[in-house]
């Protein structure tokens, strides 16, 4: 997994490397508006489109004049340069980089206030005035500017983040930056660029490798970490010869009313997909026949109001809460499980009987796995009004009280007791239907069934969840639950095979 950094601990990755590649500041900033042109180059090929290109006078603003330099030797001839005047400061390296554009053929303006921006005609805009340093709302001249820019209507690429942009910590509800198409960053990914709120400020994002010291960037005391495939490559188990059904454990899963059985049978194909020896679920009696008819291999536990579940020890792992309902006597089962001790993987309408209950929510026992999206989380633990607030809660409350937290989105957050926040970077929008957040807590319960780790369960269905769906997705223009509950067993296979 690969650590992400703070702006303060990536400039001390910058001046690590520095030290001890050892290269010169200014060369590493050439390398950064290298590999910057790299990809803006595939995606801006035509180089008889016009760029204006906008630099402050720190070291974002060093990286623009270089990305200039360079964009002109690479045929851009329609180019100009805008130097935002906004203070008397100025970096070393920017007056260096300024001092090379003098000797070149590139087109200079400076802008002493946001007013003298007038009848720009540039197809596209790069956005090199402020870096990753920022802690509060631009205000003043630098606010007006980026107005101006947004009301332009171009195409924006940034440059390591859009001006106005925080790159970590809480983002203001009124985000008053300016709006980039894309940016491009350095080494790592800002860790807001995960966050719901980035939307106001970037479409998408891309990484360019810019050679920093990694192993520096590994060892530095993190709280969040991005998830890659080697890192569930490794978790990930073969099958042995002469295992059997009951080496792989069993679950049950109690899910799914009258009328949300679906629920109930996409967890449980989930379950029996992601390779639990034997699956069990716990429905209505009305679902009998659809269980039977749907999932041959899946054996019932018919509920009634009267339901205990006798012996829960015998199962490796019991879910509880898709489709389920959150009447009194669902509340009295839960209730029951919770005083066995045992970690449960609990989802859906179980989480809302939890938000009633507060009680309840202080029985959970350690390598208990939780599942909600933005709503549940918010019953569960308070009103939120911000993604960031609501990360720091979840991290918090899975430390005190030794549980998984899988906080659902567009990114996954999984917050692990160590305190470790993991982000899955899987996962599309085509899969914004009904039914997926079922197909995931089956996905959880088929791998704890199977002896993997609380954290390990969470880590691996998350992934490959999202993974099933981004290759559905390639095809398709929405990804149906039970086509990804469908996929799961052949997207193991695949990363097993590796």
């Amino acid at each position: 997994m690969r650590t992400l950094l703070t702006s303060a601990q990536m400039r001390s990755a910058d001046q690590f490397t520095i030290a001890n590649k050892p290269i010169a500041s200014i060369d590493l900033m050439e390398k950064a508006a290298r590999a910057f042109v790299q990809c803006f180059l595939r995606e801006e090929f035509d180089a008889s489109k016009s760029v204006a290109i906008f630099c402050g006078k720190g070291n974002n603003g060093g990286d623009g004049l270089a990305i200039a330099h360079l964009l002109l030797a690479n045929g851009y001839e329609n180019l100009k340069v805008y130097i935002v005047d906004f203070s008397e400061k100025q970096s070393g390296d920017f007056a260096i980089n300024l001092q090379r554009m003098e000797e070149t053929r590139c087109k200079k303006t400076i802008i002493s206030q946001a007013a003298d921006l007038k009848n720009l005609k540039a197809d596209i805009i790069i956005d090199a005035i402020l870096g990753s340093g920022l802690n509060k709302p631009l205000s003043g001249e630098f606010e007006a500017l980026a107005r101006t820019i947004n009301k332009l209507n171009r195409k924006v690429y940034a440059v390591d983040v859009p001006t106005g942009f925080f790159a970590e910590g809480k983002l203001p509800k009124d985000y008053n930056g300016i709006k980039a198409y894309k940016t491009i960053c350095f080494q790592r990914p800002k860790i807001n660029f995960f966050f719901p709120e980035s939307a106001m400020a970037t479409e998408k994002y891309e990484v360019a490798d810019i050679d920093l010291n990694e192993a520096f960037i590994q060892k530095q005391d993190a709280d969040f970490y991005l998830l890659e495939v080697s890192d569930i490559e490794k978790i990930l188990q073969p099958r042995k010869l002469f295992s059997h059904k009951g080496t792989y454990g069993h679950a049950l899963i109690i899910a799914g009313n009258s009328h949300t059985m679906g629920a109930a049978l996409l967890s449980a194909m989930a379950c029996l997909n992601t390779g639990a020896g034997l699956t069990t679920a716990c429905i209505p009696q009305g679902g009998l026949t659809a269980l039977n008819t749907t999932l041959p291999e899946v054996m019932a536990l018919p509920r009634d109001e009267y339901t205990r579940i006798e012996d829960p020890k015998k199962y490796q792992a019991i879910a509880i809460g898709p489709g389920l309902g959150t009447d009194a006597d669902h509340e009295k089962l839960l209730e029951s499980l919770l005083i066995t001790n045992l970690p449960l993987i609990i989802d859906a309408d179980a989480l809302n009987i939890l938000g009633k209950r507060p009680d309840l929510m202080d029985k959970l026992v350690a390598n208990t796995v939780i599942t909600p999206h933005v709503k549940e989380f918010d019953r569960l633990f308070g009103e939120h009004d911000n993604w960031w607030d609501r990360v720091q809660t979840a991290q918090l409350r899975s430390k005190k009280q030794g549980i998984v937290i899988v906080l659902k989105n567009q990114y996954t957050f999984i917050c692990l007791p160590t305190g470790k926040v993991l982000i899955i970077p899987t996962g599309n929008p085509a899969m914004a239907q009904g039914g997926m957040g079922d197909v995931l807590t089956g996905m959880i319960t088929g791998f704890k069934t199977q002896g993997y780790s609380a954290p390990e369960a969470a880590i691996l269905a998350c992934y490959i969840h999202g993974r099933a769906g981004d290759n559905l997705a390639e095809e398709q223009f929405v990804v149906a639950a039970s086509q990804l509950a469908a996929k799961i067993s052949k997207e193991i296979k695949t990363l097993i095979s590796k």
